[in-house]
């Protein structure tokens, strides 16, 4: 297709075209461009395509910053200005809340941007790899290259291939100082990365941590099962160690199964302590290698101070925080409410969210684990009381329907509900309108550059019940 201009943004990164009556989604075009396209997939009614030339760049195009740019996979609208991603992102909330919910909303707050657009994650995990990307240019040269060991990200759609990451912009730069010193360090000794396919190899992940305290947490994951390998990683932990003595928490895990996930493995210090803190107002939150904790310290403190508003507490209130994760909710707004529970499904999730109410003096909070729809039933907030307010903030998927019925059947005053995902957020609003209004609306934008966004919605119990 010859001359194509592109009209839209779409859900999940993609720009949108329309010919005749075809819908295309298009990666890494912004409105404006008039291009050649490349049909990839084809629906019934639409279909998936590629540029594969322009003709007219549009005024809104920006221009990247990141040479991994559209290899990686991450971070497609760099293209677009800042101002017009929050636009977008504003857009998306209003059209999944009207089009899915179909239920009477207030207007939508103008969305909360983020102060930094670069370097704000306090997370990142690389994978190593003997298989590295090539990209076209590196291919078109038909260059033998001897180094095809790569640390970096993951190809999208391409599982045991991996693109060799020199600046990731998403990051403290301590983050790319520390990459780059260890793969260097593992070329230069001869360190045997990890075949994705045969899973033979040593080196499999690294993971970084920063905080807003200042500090800092590695993890080297690596398959150790000779003791030629443990001295070779014994070296290479010293190394980064006498490298980097700013780092507080350097730790590693040995990880011998098929799989990534380091949830049930044991973790070892090699120096430091095993934790981080980051601070939030006066609250700590200690954070371990396995805690969840929101990317965005930043961000996430705007966020959190959006739901503690809307919850409007006195002091007198019992609060419910479901999908409490760690429980940073939870302990944010303890100090305005009588007694808060929190629930959570992952057992050392609230394990963390434990401890940290201990670290901060908080002794009006209680945690509870398991699946959300058994332990939050009528018998559950029979024993321990009906809630004046909900706050809830599930995962993508939303809320499970017996949640949904089980909190209007408890109709707490006032329900908080954070969400990563305006579409299943609407399909739940929907549920609750039986008994709820929606009262506010607050979109925050907590990851820059990509599609996503964060959305906030108070709603009130009617009047007539």
């Amino acid at each position: 297709m010859e001359k194509v201009e592109i009209i839209d943004v779409a859900a999940e990164g993609k720009a949108i075209a329309k010919v005749d009556d075809l819908v295309i989604f298009v990666p890494y075009v912004v409105p404006g461009d008039i291009v050649d396209l490349q049909i990839k997939r084809k629906k019934h009614n639409y279909a998936e395509a590629e540029a594969v030339q322009f003709h007219k760049y549009s005024s809104l195009r920006a221009t990247p910053f990141c040479r991994h740019y559209g290899i990686c996979g991450g971070c497609k609208w760099q293209v677009l200005p800042y101002s017009e991603q929050l636009k977008y992102k504003q857009k998306q909330v209003v059209d999944n809340l009207t089009r899915i919910g179909k239920i009477e909303l207030p207007e939508i707050s103008t969305i909360l941007g983020s102060e930094k657009t670069e370097f704000y994650r306090n997370k990142l995990e690389y994978t190593f790899s003997n298989k590295r990307w090539l990209t076209k240019e590196e291919v078109n040269q038909n260059v033998v290259y001897e180094q095809m060991n790569a640390v970096g990200f993951h190809i999208p759609n391409s599982f045991d291939k991996v693109l060799a990451i020199d600046k990731c912009w998403l990051q403290d730069d301590i983050s790319n100082r520390i990459r780059n010193a260890i793969r260097d360090y593992a070329y230069a000794n001869n360190y045997p990365f990890i075949n994705l396919r045969t899973h033979e190899g040593m080196l499999r992940n690294l993971i970084i941590r920063t905080s807003s305290t200042g500090e800092l947490m590695v993890i080297l994951v690596c398959k150790i099962e000779q003791d030629k390998e443990k001295e070779l990683l014994n070296r290479l932990m010293q190394y980064v160690a006498d490298k980097f003595p700013e780092i507080t928490s350097l730790l590693y895990i040995i990880n011998n199964k098929c799989n990534d996930t380091i949830t049930d493995l044991e973790v070892h210090t090699f120096k430091g302590r095993d934790y981080i803190f980051e601070q939030m107002e006066d609250f700590r939150f200690k954070i371990g290698p396995k805690s969840f904790y929101q990317t965005n310290s930043a961000q996430a403190y705007n966020l959190y101070k959006v739901a503690r508003n809307f919850a409007k507490l006195t002091g007198n209130e019992l609060v419910y925080d479901l999908y409490t994760g760690t429980g940073t909710i939870a302990n944010f707004v303890s100090k305005q409410a009588r007694q808060v529970i929190g629930i959570e499904y992952v057992p050392e999730a609230i394990e963390d969210a434990k401890v940290n109410a201990q670290i901060n003096g908080i002794e009006n909070v209680k945690f509870f684990s398991g699946d959300m729809k058994d332990i939050l039933t009528q018998d559950f907030i029979n024993e321990y009381g009906r809630p004046d307010v909900i706050i809830t903030d599930p995962p993508r998927a939303g809320m499970h329907p017996d949640v949904v019925n089980v909190i209007l059947f408890a109709e707490p005053k006032r329900i908080v509900y954070v969400s990563c995902n305006p579409a299943t957020q609407a399909r739940d609003l929907q549920l609750l309108d039986a008994k709820y209004k929606v009262k506010a609306i607050q979109p925050v934008d907590m990851f820059p550059h990509t599609h996503h966004v964060e959305n906030v919605v108070l709603l009130e119990l009617r009047e007539n019940n």
